[in-house]
């Protein structure tokens, strides 16, 4: 007898989804806050020397977690996505459903983590290994400062550990349940503060190799009790979600499962160490550039900490809005995908890359507008503001770029965005040779500019024409940046008329939250958000 399939609303669905979304958006917000707070601390703790020797450490870090972690995140997400999409058609919710499909969809998703584990595990510890035993080489000769071995040693202990978080992270995004990751991020975030905090009071007077050493081991250990937490959730979500008194199927063997899981993860690995290398040789690169400019050694470890430990934090904190949509993406393209729905991917796509221009628009207007005043605020440096400023025009690009690949990624399209990625990592390390020397600071932010235009470029080249996405310029593009000059102009007009000075960060944030405001109001008299937008924000509401 056919048990009774039991399928769920399409509205229960986009009301899942709502509900993931803004709990991602509030963590990512929350953590991103605590974050960049606590960068804020070290940056005047530590020095700008010791964290721009902290970011040369972790672009080496990247390849070395790059290719430990192996692709598997994806790997368990798009395999686990189409577990569900063949075993329980139509978006059926397996977690309740006491019916011979549920349970033969929780035995495919067991088997698909099973096999993604023992992978993540096999890849994780031959790179610790690599990350160990070569630190000498690759901090004496590959970064040129033999203060980085001992870190680097402490770095290679946390790969397996993270490659096992990775791969749940990948099965908790598949079944839309991120608030178990959610919490145990948030978690490693105070972990990572209280135990950075108590050993640089320790090893601060010792010198930068300790203090850097303080930042990368109480990283570590909250990385290891992360992995902890994250297994702990796991083991509690199987045992909460498992159906007493059926009996599982007896699934037919599945011989191309690890074929498929090294379809997915394979090109993606390898193209990924690909373009890791090339970012940690261009991170190499920029401190010998800016010595080569005329400054010395330690002011180009401070000219680059600044950057990229202080500057590209503040640009990039609200992509948490746009980031949190698009991993939660992954899966629902998958699906859609998996099924031939080619009409529902470019529904999805729509819906949030029009969002991220609108948003990310009035984010680079609003930055660009108060650039000086969030330096001064933040880190009490105008230097950072003028990079702020300088950086904020390239904001929609950036921000976009990121839904436009996890639109790639859920179609398959992994290798493509892997390619466009690796040509972007050779522009830059190209650039930053030729142009560091002569121009100094300026010329990396000039390399920004080019390859972060030229992958974005590319990979909305592919999207738009596989995924079906109709372009509407005056939504996506010329409304908002209306909008948002016709906003900043007008409320800076206003602040100086009416005298409204900024003194502080109190009335610095009542200023950008007015000026939001005031684009909103003009997003809507001008029709960029029309009654479309408003019907799909209250039926994921309600």
């Amino acid at each position: 007898m056919t048990s009774t399939i039991r399928r769920s609303p399409p509205r229960t669905a986009a009301r899942r989804f709502a509900c993931n979304a803004l709990l991602l958006i509030g963590v990512n917000l929350f953590m991103r806050t605590v974050g960049m707070s606590f960068n804020v601390y070290l940056s005047n703790r530590a020095g700008g020397e010791v964290m721009g020797l902290y970011s040369l450490l972790f672009g080496v870090y990247g390849l070395a977690l790059t290719l430990g972690c192996a692709g598997v995140n994806l790997g368990s997400t798009r395999l686990v996505a189409e577990a569900m999409g063949a075993y329980c058609p139509a978006g059926q919710n397996p977690d309740r459903e006491a019916t011979v499909e549920g349970a033969a969809c929780r035995q495919a998703i067991r088997r698909v983590l099973s096999r993604c584990m023992v992978y993540s595990l096999i890849c994780s510890s031959g790179a610790a290994i690599l990350l160990f035993f070569g630190a000498p080489v690759i901090g004496t000769v590959w970064l040129g400062d033999g203060r980085t071995v001992l870190s680097l040693r402490a770095l290679a202990m946390t790969l397996p550990p993270l490659a096992v978080s990775s791969c749940l992270g990948g099965y908790f995004t598949a079944v839309r349940r991120v608030a178990k990751v959610s919490a145990v991020n948030i978690g490693v975030q105070f972990l990572r503060i209280g135990f950075c905090s108590y050993l640089l009071t320790r090893w601060l007077p010792d010198g930068v190799e300790m203090t850097c050493l303080a930042l990368v081991l109480g990283g570590a250990l909250s990385e290891v009790a992360g992995v902890l937490l994250t297994v702990l959730a796991y083991l509690a979500d199987k045992r909460r979600h498992s159906v007493r008194g059926k009996n599982s199927p007896e699934l037919p063997a599945e011989e191309h499962l690890t074929r498929r899981l090294l379809g997915i993860t394979v090109p993606v690995t390898l193209s990924a160490c690909l373009r890791s290398g090339l970012v940690t040789l261009q991170h190499a690169l920029i401190p010998r550039g800016l010595k080569q400019s005329g400054a010395s050694w330690a002011e180009a470890l401070a000219s680059y900490g600044v950057l990229h430990s202080m500057v590209l934090p503040v640009v990039l904190f609200p992509s948490a809005f746009i980031s949190s949509f698009s991993g939660l993406l992954v899966p629902e393209v998958a699906e859609s995908s998996a099924r031939g729905d080619r009409e529902r991917v470019a529904r999805i796509a729509y819906k949030i890359v029009t969002p991220a221009l609108i948003f990310s628009f009035g984010v680079a207007g609003i930055m660009s507008c108060y650039a000086y005043e969030l330096g001064e605020a933040i880190y009490h440096s105008r230097e950072a503001g003028m990079y702020i400023r300088c950086l904020a025009p390239l904001i929609p690009i950036m921000y976009v770029d990121s839904s436009v690949d996890a639109v790639l990624k859920g179609m398959g399209e992994q290798v493509y965005s892997m390619n466009v990625n690796i040509a972007d990592a050779l522009s830059s390390v190209i650039l930053v040779w030729l142009l560091l020397p002569r121009m100094g600071l300026w010329g990396y932010v000039v390399t920004i500019y080019v390859t972060e235009t030229l992958n974005t470029t590319l990979s909305l080249a592919r999207m738009l024409p596989i995924s079906g996405m109709k372009i509407r310029l005056w939504k996506q593009v010329f409304g908002p940046l209306a909008c948002v000059v016709g906003a900043t102009c007008l409320f800076r007009l206003v602040s100086e008329w009416g005298h409204l000075p900024i003194g502080g960060v109190r009335d610095m944030v009542l200023h950008i939250t007015a000026c939001a405001a005031l684009y909103l109001l003009l997003l809507i008299l001008t029709g960029v958000v029309g009654r479309e937008e408003w019907t799909q924000l209250r039926d994921m509401i309600r």
